[in-house]
């Protein structure tokens, strides 16, 4: 196969439907001799804020003096995002070889049991394990795909695992209420294993008192550990404050891997994870702010960000009526003027299914755009406003991204979640 086909072959393999699960995950691990053992790791499940709080967890080890290993999902622009040695993504043709060693396995299990064919999501893990292994990382991250319980993630046996928060998202696959996401989300709890909570609702946090109590994990707040005061990071918003007390409690109580405090806090103040309120100046130097907050929750804790901006335009692409709903609500509250455009993916929603979200007593102005019109140059956005904001789904995200730095169209390799089978 040429890389490009092998690639696709890959991604290719999202097309037999959503299986969460950690049994095929565990036949494939033990097929390539368990690379999830190679190193100590931390395991960082949420609703939002895994990712911040991963990159946190990053680098505070790596400011240590350690190799890292960090594992997230999904990609913004380039599939070797997900899988980064001391920050540095994987080049395509490093992710290529991994999955050309990985295609052999996937093909003899599948050979005995279809069934038990790896996903795409697995393989990919599975890819990044191999490598940290080969290249012998000091500490790995990993964060948690969709849910916890059943992700493949899940095999692994961490130093710390870490709950930043809990809210409604992608129900159809963890369950309709917050107790219910809240128990797949626990479900990475590991005896003996400590576990560090963040911001979540009461409901939630009942949940996961009670698995820990039954697992033997014992629980640590970020409320309680961080009551004078979180540590500051650069990354904006009193959210990613919370983060980053995550972060730190999380690699405090990392027996094997101590920490200095004034070099773990230090790291915390130039921690680098794009599409987060991350700031750019455009070509005629207008502000533009890039933001993933692509749910009822990430909507909520954005609104300050919002609120101190003066009359932004700001552009919304979501997946999903339900996860539009309250990013139109909270923009509209703070916007001059929205921008309305359709992400690059199958269940993304239109302009105009957005447009129609917009209270009546909106008085600013509603357009429907094309990504590609609005950014059809590096640097340069075709909207009006001296501030403007692109909210919403990662898809649009990285889309937008690799358009502002003239890369071309994120690549075809990104996560789709078929409907439940």
């Amino acid at each position: 196969m040429t890389p490009e086909e092998t690639l696709r072959w890959l991604t290719g393999l999202r097309s037999l439907g959503s299986r969460l699960g950690v049994e095929r995950m565990r036949m494939l691990s033990a097929r390539i001799g368990h690379p999830e053992r190679a190193a100590p790791c931390f395991h960082i499940a949420g609703t939002n804020g895994k990712g911040s709080t991963s990159a946190m967890i990053e680098a505070i080890q790596c400011a240590q003096g350690r190799r890292t290993g960090l594992y997230t999902s999904p990609h913004l622009v380039a599939i070797g995002e997900r899988i980064q040695i001391n920050r540095q993504p994987l080049a395509d043709a490093a992710v290529v070889q991994l999955a050309e060693q990985l295609r052999p396995h996937y093909e003899a299990i599948r050979a005995e049991d279809p069934e038990s064919a790896p996903t795409f999501f697995e393989l990919i893990t599975a890819a990044a394990l191999l490598e940290f292994a080969a290249r012998k990382v000091d500490v790995v991250v990993l964060e948690t795909g969709l849910g916890g319980r059943l992700d493949a993630t899940n095999i692994c046996t961490p130093e710390v695992c870490v709950i930043t928060s809990i809210g409604l998202d992608h129900q159809e696959y963890l369950g309709s209420t917050l107790a219910a996401i809240a128990a797949e989300k626990a479900g990475i709890l590991k005896p003996g294993v400590p576990c560090v909570v963040g911001d979540v609702p009461p409901e939630a946090e009942a949940v996961i008192i009670t698995q820990a109590r039954k697992v033997g994990a014992p629980l640590y707040f970020v409320r309680d550990r961080f009551a004078a005061g979180l540590p500051a990071t650069n990354l904006a918003g009193e959210h990613q404050r919370r983060n980053a007390g995550a972060a730190l409690l999380a690699c405090e109580l990392a027996k094997r891997l101590p920490i200095d405090d004034a070099k773990a806090r230090t790291a915390l103040r130039s921690v680098e994870w794009a599409g987060r309120w991350q700031e750019f100046r455009l070509a005629d130097g207008r502000r533009l702010i890039i933001d993933g907050s692509h749910n009822e929750e990430g909507a909520r804790i954005i609104e300050p960000l919002l609120a101190a901006l003066q009359s932004p335009t700001v552009i919304i692409g979501a997946l999903g009526l339900e996860r539009a709903r309250p990013l139109v609500a909270v923009a509209a509250r703070h916007a001059a003027r929205l921008v309305m455009v359709r992400p690059d993916n199958e269940r993304a929603t239109s302009a105009e299914e957005l447009a129609a979200l917009v209270p009546a007593d909106f008085p600013g102005q509603i357009d429907r755009a094309n990504i590609a019109a609005l950014f059809s140059a590096p640097a340069k956005c075709a909207a009006v406003g001296e501030t403007i904001v692109v909210l919403g789904s990662l898809y649009l995200v990285g889309e937008v991204l690799a358009r502002l730095h003239g890369q071309g169209l994120p690549d075809a390799w990104q996560d789709r979640l078929p409907p439940v089978r």
